[in-house]
């Protein structure tokens, strides 16, 4: 199976073999790109998309020592995403599939960060609880099979990771804005300023932090332009403990109301080395496993697209087609994945 991801920022390309595992893969992140503008510019990502993947294509094929002719079937990010990013891995999966006379897939992004921990772990198996934490997407769901995903709760505005990124902003960080929090963090006293937890004792599963921004943006002004370092790294440290904070509350929540003992996180901010400390710590009082995907998997990646469409074929969901005329779903909700056959 050759996976293509193109979603937003980053150039994946992957063969995953159901039998061997992963042969190949390569990647190309486009963060120089975007620093300049303090985020992700959508034209720049698609016309980079377009000069990347085709020699990313080539160095996987020679990775994995394949031709094109030998692959079974072409996958590719249908959505959710930026839709000038998607059409860029939609139209040259068609093109490829339609080449060598293979069936062509469509997969859902989230679907593909849900299953990602399965990359490295192949004995993990449903059903478990998910907390899926990428880029504008914060849930919880019960993830009861393949397909099968019930949304236990989610975020009402912002998301961890743009909660991370805009405070990252207020205080003068680079581009991407999780990453370099994160690292500041680690020199702070997270106890030095006080910061809700928006949420935290609800009776629902659901998330909130943009008032936790607007908390952090009142402590910055009160700090003024002259703010030393040390509470800079102070205020970040902060930050990252009350996001990791409601993040592991509620995943605990979550297996508890769910009576599952096996808890898997998915996404970029589940590289955050305090989240994981966290949900370690809370799931070894609870009795319950918790799993997460490689380091290299937590961003958007070829391998978990190429791994999600070989496990839909195998369900025996007759997604993939033979007739090449492809779609996105920039907006596509996990609730209207077609459940497998």
């Amino acid at each position: 199976m050759l996976g293509i991801e193109t979603s937003c920022d980053e150039t994946g390309v992957a063969v995953y073999d159901s039998h061997a595992g992963l042969r190949g893969h390569a990647l190309h992140s486009q963060i120089s790109l975007h620093r300049a503008y303090g985020g992700v510019v959508p034209e720049l990502a698609s016309r980079d998309h377009i000069a990347r993947l085709l020699p990313l294509l080539d160095a996987t094929l020679e990775q994995a020592g394949l031709g094109l002719s030998e692959l079974d079937a072409v996958a590719y990010t249908r959505g959710p995403g930026l839709a000038g990013a998607l059409l860029v891995g939609a139209g040259v999966a068609a093109a490829l599939a339609m080449a060598i006379d293979k069936p062509l897939l469509g997969v859902h992004h989230l679907e593909g960060h849900l299953l990602s921990p399965l990359l490295s772990e192949p004995g993990l198996d449903f059903p478990f609880v998910a907390l899926l934490v990428s880029g504008g997407h914060t849930m919880l769901l019960q993830a009861r099979a393949l397909g099968r995903y019930v949304l236990l709760g989610e975020t009402v505005d912002d998301a961890a990771g743009e909660a991370f990124d805009k405070t990252a902003k207020l205080l003068g960080l680079g581009y991407p804005g999780g990453p370099e929090l994160a690292r500041l963090a680690a020199f702070g006293n997270a106890r030095a300023f006080e910061l809700p937890r928006p949420k935290l004792h609800s009776a629902d599963l659901d998330f909130s932090f943009a008032g936790l921004k607007t908390a952090v943006l009142t402590k910055v002004r009160q700090l003024g332009p002259a703010v030393c370092e040390q509470s800079r790294a102070d205020l970040a440290a902060a930050t990252q403990e009350a996001i990791t904070d409601v993040l592991a509350a509620k995943a605990v929540a979550a297996l508890q109301r769910s009576g599952l003992r096996t808890l898997v996180v998915a996404g970029g901010v589940g590289a955050n080395l305090r989240l994981r400390e966290k949900l370690d710590a809370a799931c070894a009082r609870l009795g319950a496993r918790v799993h997460y995907p490689a380091l290299q998997w937590c961003t958007d990646n070829g391998p978990m697209i190429a791994y999600a469409a070989c496990r839909r074929l195998q369900s025996g969901l007759a997604q993939a087609r033979r007739d090449y005329a492809f779609d996105i779903q920039p907006r596509w909700d996990l609730s209207e994945l077609e459940p497998p056959g």
